[in-house]
């Protein structure tokens, strides 16, 4: 039975404002950043009051680590699904394939900011902090597990492999290469994977 089947017609409204609510916050995130949104402009984009709005976030903060904390759910929920047969190595390019189609349809990386305010903020909100614990430690086990394997660089620290992994989330040439290449969607994907995993050298 989904959510809504538990909850009653008022309830179910509520929740679907709410995500409408995290839908827009991820659109204005993603073309403004944090410290020139504003309230306003979420409340705005979807047509409601700003006294609605702070009836389900009480501020921009709030707002922020919840659609942070979606986009974790996501991503741990993607995790889930993927066959157990799955080698690690295949594993964190089906994850990260994820992760770069939903940045390519206005959705956030897994590094919301190199500002250390939304770090701080983020590092504050303690539900956003169990999950970035909760999938770190399910990646850092599949990059041990590939690199046990050969499937990833053995003499690599374990860290290096999983932060630059990170990073591919909210590589800039992604942007880059949307707005100012010939490529679509899915050839940027297929490009940005090889890079992770291949890297820029020509195999011998």
């Amino acid at each position: 039975m989904s959510i809504f089947g538990k909850l009653s017609f008022k309830d179910q409204a509520f929740k679907l404002r709410e995500d409408a609510i995290l839908d827009a916050t991820t659109g204005v995130l993603a073309s403004k950043g944090f410290d020139l949104m504003t309230m306003d402009d979420v409340a705005n984009l979807i047509g409601i009051s700003k006294p609605s709005l702070y009836k389900h976030f009480k501020s921009k903060e709030d707002l922020v680590g919840a659609a942070m904390i979606r986009l974790l759910e996501g991503a741990n929920e993607q995790l889930g699904k993927l066959p157990d047969e799955m080698g690690p190595r295949d594993k964190l390019a089906a994850l990260l394939e994820w992760a770069l189609r939903v940045r390519l349809e206005g959705g956030l990386p897994f590094l919301p900011s190199t500002s250390n305010a939304v770090r701080e903020m983020l590092m504050r909100n303690l539900s956003y902090v169990a999950k970035v614990l909760k999938l770190n430690s399910q990646l850092e086990k599949l990059v041990q597990q590939a690199q046990k394997l050969g499937e990833l660089n053995p003499e690599m620290p374990t860290d290096v492999i999983l932060y630059s992994y990170y990073a591919r989330t909210c590589d800039p040439a992604v942007d880059y290469l949307q707005r100012f290449s010939k490529m679509g969607k899915e050839e940027i994907i297929s490009q940005m994977l090889r890079v992770c995993f291949e890297g820029l050298c020509k195999n011998s």
